[in-house]
């Protein structure tokens, strides 16, 4: 019998480019938090799958099929729910060893989180540090450790598969840590691409749009990181700009060209160590934002994540949400030699109703690609 594997993967914030990161080759700027989810592969009694975890109590038990693994139908709609991108990570890590020729053997997954509290996301990226972790530890319990970059493959493939819209961001600083600038392949070519050519053929061949690189942390800047209590859909804000005229119309492309440019300043004060460039650019973010939702109404900025960033100004920061917004996280940027402006920043978030949670940095870890 195959010992139990553990592995584990962190989770995220975006600090510039999302929304405009859904479009291959766009792009963004993320950074890898000290706060991760855990997944154990083990050998499983009575089912093919089962999986655990501390997000759904009941679990599931799953069967394999001829298209990937199958719940009872009465428990489907949950299954393919909360415990989805567990169900889709094995799927894809489960094709991977058919083209090799082996049959997946029973297992048994069990998943446990510090990206939520009482069962309420943070907005740290658990659906990617899950996804990446589950593909991780499922693939060293069949005997196949993987290389970073294949790691990411697999994961985004097995994101694709329930959202081709989902930028893959997340995986991408849960894979590789620290500080990366990211480019986005095209979903749908990559979908395409695995189901002509399958899986291992798609690990090697090019992605179109798609790149990974490490960056430098800013030299003297602080990062705080607030949860406004409200956890947010990020599928069902991104998803709204599918409607109306909002798509490829000309605000979307000025957008885009606008936050390529201010994703690329960042970039570069980073790399030259400018913390006074990075902090402006901040603020050009938040306000691109918020011109975005005042365009769309998608909701982004909510009254909480607005406090979240006035405050961050007031005492001499700069700050915006991090990610889809509606809620979730924002983060802000002050002097770090400043230890009186972090402690009023966080003594004003609690009064406005934010949550200061203590989160530091992902180290890095392998090359990226």
């Amino acid at each position: 019998m195959t010992a139990a594997v553990t592995r584990h993967a962190p989770g995220k914030l975006f600090v510039v480019g999302e929304y405009a990161v859904l479009e291959p080759g766009h792009p963004a700027v993320l950074v890898a938090v000290d706060r991760h989810v855990g997944v154990t592969v083990s050998a499983a009694d009575g089912a093919e799958v089962v999986i655990e975890s501390d997000l759904s109590p009941r679990g599931a038990r799953l069967r394999r099929g001829a298209a990937g693994l199958v719940a009872d139908a009465d428990d489907e709609p949950r299954v393919l729910g909360r415990l989805g991108h567990v169900v889709s990570a094995i799927d894809v890590v489960d094709g991977l060893l058919a083209e090799r020729g082996r049959r997946a053997p029973p297992i048994r997954v069990s998943v446990t989180s510090r990206l939520h509290r009482d069962g309420t996301k943070f907005g740290l990226g658990s659906s990617g540090a899950v996804t990446v972790a589950t593909v991780t530890a499922v693939a060293a319990y069949y005997g196949m450790e993987l290389s970073p970059d294949a790691r990411f493959r697999l994961a985004l493939l097995a994101t694709a598969r329930r959202d081709p819209r989902s930028s893959g961001g997340d995986l991408a600083a849960s894979v590789w840590g620290g500080w990366v600038a990211y480019r986005a392949p095209d979903r749908a070519a990559v979908l395409a691409l695995a189901r002509r050519e399958g899986v291992e053929r798609a690990l090697r061949e090019s992605w179109p749009g798609f790149s990974v690189r490490r960056l430098p942390p800013p030299r003297g800047l602080a990062l705080e990181v607030g949860w406004t209590g409200e956890p947010a859909s990020t599928a069902s804000l991104t998803g709204r700009l599918e409607t109306g005229q909002w798509r490829g119309s000309t605000a979307q492309r000025e957008f885009v060209r606008r936050s390529d440019a201010c994703v690329e300043a960042a970039i570069r004060a980073l790399e030259r160590g400018d913390d006074d460039e990075l902090l402006h650019r901040i603020r050009g973010a938040r306000r691109m934002l918020a011109d975005l939702d005042g365009a769309v109404r998608l909701g982004i900025f909510t009254p909480v994540l607005t406090a979240l960033c006035d405050v961050a100004e007031d005492v001499g920061g700069a700050a915006k949400p991090s990610g889809a917004g509606g809620g979730d996280c924002g983060i802000a940027f002050l002097e770090a030699a400043e230890a009186s402006r972090v402690s009023r920043l966080r003594e004003r978030w609690a009064a406005a109703g934010v949550l200061p949670l203590p989160i530091h940095i992902q180290p890095t870890k392998g090359s990226p690609a």
